[in-house]
């Protein structure tokens, strides 16, 4: 691997982890609901589960989740039922006002988590994404590696966006403010779900 090669890996997963998608839903409307705890713990949670997959592309078992196509829709449906649930829950119902002193970590964990282990296409992107920087023949530790600096590369683009929040934190958590970016980010998830269900 070549130091242009390694640049070029770099660049390719930061571009990745700039694309908006369900994740940078989740952890707005988590920092809403939990503040920067609730953003750092939800971000820890997705790069969790990113680690997972990448970890299991770098060693040949997503493979397995390709080969079978019940697993794979078995775990596609998971990942929509809880988008459309935690979409659904935030779009229609009722928005109290944030406490932050007691800021909601402990499921902003959990939603990361769920909501990139659920995501078949994140396990599917991971054994056609990785391979392509890796010279064919190459101990599996190489792999291993890279995996482990797409998570760094991922992780490190969403603590920036839980900094940007961070100066805006106050306003977003305002009654009217934050019930309408709850119902926005609900909606978005809901869509994501409604992409994932029709797209094969």
């Amino acid at each position: 691997m070549t130091g242009s090669g390694l640049l070029a890996f770099l660049v390719a997963s930061l571009v990745l982890a700039m694309v908006p998608g369900v994740g940078t839903a989740m952890l707005v409307r988590q920092s809403i609901r939990g503040g920067r705890r609730g953003a750092l713990t939800t971000v820890a949670g997705m790069e969790s589960a990113v680690a997972f997959w990448a970890a299991a592309a770098a060693l040949g078992l997503s493979v397995l989740l390709l080969a079978s196509e019940v697993a794979y829709q078995t775990l596609r449906v998971a990942g929509v039922l809880y988008l459309l649930w935690v979409g659904g829950k935030a779009l229609f119902g009722r928005h109290k006002s944030a406490d932050p002193e007691v800021p909601v970590s402990g499921s902003g964990y959990r939603a990361g988590l769920l909501v990139n282990l659920a995501n078949p296409k994140l396990a599917v992107f991971a054994i056609s994404f990785l391979p392509q920087f890796v010279e064919p023949g190459a101990p599996r530790w190489v792999l291993v590696a890279f995996a482990g600096l797409w998570v760094l590369v991922d992780t490190v683009w969403y603590l920036l966006i839980v900094a940007l929040l961070g100066y805006v934190l106050g306003w977003l958590r305002k009654a009217k403010v934050r019930a309408r970016i709850e119902r926005l980010s609900g909606a978005v998830l809901i869509g994501l779900g409604i992409k994932l269900a029709i797209e094969s």
